[in-house]
Parts: structure tokens; sequence; C-alpha cells
């Protein structure tokens, strides 16, 4: 799985550099998953798991308390979960995750967004079956064989844990995500490079130099979004 660590870093390097709107699209996944319930990390477990992620993009501290404040007001501003699939050129395969307060405006940007960029949108599960849902660590500075021991030891079914250049990378199953945290925190792991819960594809394909320029086009278009918080494929030169 080493290979699948490649291609989320390049992306997550990608995405780093776009702190705007980064900041814009963890703003809204904290307010809604403190709206949800209760807005505090401790108590509510769908909030802290989205404040972690937030900063290991380095969200500012300053941007997830005023989403958490904004969370505890009156406001009744609800936000939908939804899950789109479709089809770029030459077999390739994707995922959409939105979070959105209209479904109609989500679902008319993201049709438009493959339709213009020669995608194909899909039904639900014509690409899913595709992807494993995958909890994935990324870490520096540790030993690969004590850290297998330690997950072991915690009778964690763990996936794979593999070094690749200076990361060491632990997939493992996503109901096991905060037990593999807490237990990788306690061996005193507190950077993470990543930390998130992805749709890893089973099998990847390599498109040619014209395909590829086309599907970029479409994956650009798609995390343009606003309502858009995850885009996953199998391309693996993308």
């Amino acid at each position: 799985m080493g290979r699948k660590w490649m291609n989320i870093r390049e992306k997550k390097a990608k995405t780093d550099q776009q702190t705007s709107r980064i900041y814009a699209k963890f703003g809204i996944e904290i307010y809604a998953a403190a709206k949800s319930g209760d807005p505090n990390p401790e108590t509510n477990q769908k909030l802290k798991f989205v404040v972690d992620r937030a900063k290991t993009y380095n969200v500012p501290n300053h941007v997830i308390n005023k989403a958490i404040e904004k969370a505890k007001g009156s406001d009744d501003e609800t936000f939908q979960e939804l899950r789109y699939e479709g089809f770029g050129p030459n077999g390739s395969m994707i995922i959409v995750d939105a979070l959105t307060n209209n479904v109609n405006r989500t679902a008319a940007n993201v049709r438009t967004a493959f339709s213009k960029n020669g995608g194909n949108m899909g039904v639900a599960g014509s690409v899913s079956y595709m992807f494993d849902s995958t909890a994935v660590f990324a870490f520096s500075g540790q030993d690969e064989e004590a850290i297998t021991l330690a997950l072991l030891e915690a009778d964690i079914d763990v996936k794979d844990v593999v070094s690749e250049e200076d990361s060491l990378i632990v997939y493992g199953q996503p109901e096991d995500y905060a037990l593999i945290r807490s237990t990788l925190e306690s061996l005193g792991i507190k950077d993470f490079d990543l930390a998130e819960i992805q749709m890893l594809a089973q099998n990847e394909v390599e498109l040619n130099e014209s395909d590829l320029i086309k599907f970029e086009k479409l994956i650009d278009a798609l995390e343009d979004d606003e309502d858009v918080q995850n885009v996953y494929h199998n391309v693996e030169n993308a």
C-alpha cells in the first residue's frame, strides 16, 4: 500500500497550498459536526475527528473555535452529507463527498463538473464497490517493528504498516480510527502528517497524457466547488 500513500501525500501537498479554501471547507465541516451534537470535541467524537483532521492541515485554532462558537448560536442552518459517484476518461473512477445546505445546488454543480470535463455521473454504488474505506496515519521518526507490535498488542486489526521514504504509514479499519490514534499517541506520537479515513482504490489505472489532462481538469472542477469536501479516484499518475 506504500504507493497509495505517495498518491495521498501528493494530493495533500497540493491541498495544503490552497490555504483559504481549506480553511473554509474545514470551517463548514466543523460547524456541521458541532451542530449535529454537543459542540465540545471531548464529548462529540464526530467533532473531535474533524478537529483532529483540521490540525493536520494546520488550520488555525481561531478558525476552529469560530466554527464551534457559530454552532452554539441560534442559527438553524443544517447540512447534509452526500456522496456522488462517477467516471472520468478511460476507466477512471471518482467518488465525491460533499457537505451542503442546498442539495439541489450541489447536485447540479457536481453533475455540471462531470459533464463539462469529459466525465459521467454514475448511480450510487457504481464506483464505491471498487474502493475500500481505510484509516490512514502517516508520521515520521518511528520504528516500524515497534509500531506494528504496539498495534497488535492493542488488538487492532491493522491492514498494513509500511515505511515509505522518511514516513511510516499505518493502514487500518475505519472503525478502528480512534483506537489506532489513541494507541499511537500513547507511544508519544503527536504530530501526524496525515490522520484520515480515506477511500482507497483496490486497483489503479494509468492514463495517457491526453486523458490525464482531461482527468485533472475534472478533478480540479470538482474540488473547486465549495460544497465538495473530498474527491477520491483510482488514477495512479494523478
